[in-house]
């Protein structure tokens, strides 16, 4: 997807580029201690995609403690090794420094902090991998979902819904933070079931999109898929049968993030900032109350979260809004000190999806703006 010109009123998310379904619920049904637990299967193999736009393929060998990556969008291949930190974490030995630390539900998913991502072998990234397994676009024929896209630029985040008919067409609306600065908050589209190839293997397809692109569509047949898009990560989740914050959903988890501080875009849509990765930990009250801190336990954010079906700025019933109350995913916002921040969450079974975007107050126009997201299992 081309970048926008952040002086142009166009939303970010074109009916090119889907915000469509996604992984991490891959993770449900793990429970606290299965991080932990050795996999009866010595090398696992996993289809991964990075929020700088990378596909790349994965496989860990626990018996030889090895990690062998290929990054089919910029050429980087490694066999590299890694230990196992006390918390479940990987520490991760790779000379060309692409990989630096990583965390298995083994046979499920990964998700890894990689460096030296992108084509030009120079950006950190989020990756996110899960197990090939066969699925079709039929696997996912009249379901609705929630959606997170992360990436490393144009604002970093998006969210919404995506709803798939019966006969394999697809529609998605979304709303952009960034859009703030233009006042093109919300958009939509739609992808005709033609435009959907499965592949021969019957564990991936593609959407062929109208200007030559295609994104790549890849999971499990539990209803959660990850898609490599050339605009970063999207990751989507079943829709809830009710917006009630759900308090099974409390607890500790233990997340892996990647933040872009005090960016700005630019001409040519260049995004500048101050971009790192790391380990946290995110604590939710059986009332909601959400806190997320790093590693060092400085907070990033704390807020008791509320339904995006609750939330007037999001949604409305009024159809310049999401026409959708995304059962499931909720928010919430922090004004202080002269500062916005928004939270946008999403759960699925142990794992929650997470992601923040914050500029000063009074709103400026293209004004330095910070954000962040991960992912967390507990």
């Amino acid at each position: 997807m081309p970048m926008l010109d952040p002086q142009e009123d166009i939303p970010l998310m074109k009916t090119s580029r889907l915000a469509l379904l996604v992984a991490v619920g891959f993770l449900a049904g793990c429970n606290s201690t299965s991080k932990l637990v050795a996999p009866q299967n010595a090398v696992r193999s996993y289809n991964g995609t990075a929020s700088v736009g990378d596909f790349l393929t994965i496989s860990i060998d626990s018996a030889a403690l090895t990690i062998t990556y290929k990054n089919y969008t910029n050429g980087d291949t490694g066999t590299v090794p890694y230990t196992v930190n006390a918390d479940g974490t990987y520490t991760v030995t790779d000379p060309q420094g692409n990989l630096l630390a990583a965390y298995e539900v083994p046979g499920t998913a990964l998700l890894v902090e990689a460096a030296n991502a992108g084509p030009n072998h120079d950006t950190d990234a989020l990756i996110t991998a899960i197990e090939s397994k066969p699925a079709t676009i039929n696997t996912f024929a009249g379901k609705s979902f929630n959606y997170l896209q992360f990436r490393t630029s144009s604002g970093g985040v998006e969210l919404g819904t995506v709803a798939i008919d019966a006969l394999g067409g697809i529609q998605h609306e979304g709303y952009w933070p960034y859009g703030v600065f233009s006042q093109s908050l919300f958009h939509g589209g739609s992808f005709p079931a033609s435009s959907v190839q499965e592949d021969a293997s019957g564990n991936f397809f593609t959407i062929n999109e109208s200007d030559g692109s295609s994104d790549v569509v890849f999971g499990t047949q539990s209803g959660l898929f990850a898609v490599d898009t050339g605009n970063g990560t999207i990751l989507a989740l079943p829709q809830a049968a009710s917006k009630a914050f759900d308090p099974t959903y409390a607890g500790s988890y233990t997340v892996m993030y990647y933040k872009k501080a005090g960016a700005q875009t630019g001409q040519g849509n260049v995004e500048t900032g101050t971009p790192s990765e790391g380990k946290g930990t995110v604590t939710i009250a059986t009332n909601g109350l959400m806190t997320i801190t790093d590693s060092q336990n400085a907070a990033l954010a704390t807020g008791t979260l509320a339904a995006i079906a609750d939330t007037p700025y999001l949604y409305d019933g009024t159809a310049n809004k999401l026409t959708d109350p995304c059962n499931g995913m909720f928010t919430f916002r922090m004004a202080t000190g002269g500062v916005q921040q928004d939270v946008f969450v999403s759960f699925q079974g142990h794992t929650v999806v997470f992601s923040s975007f914050q500029t000063g107050l009074p709103i400026g126009s293209y004004a330095p703006y910070t954000y962040y997201y991960g992912v967390g299992l507990k």
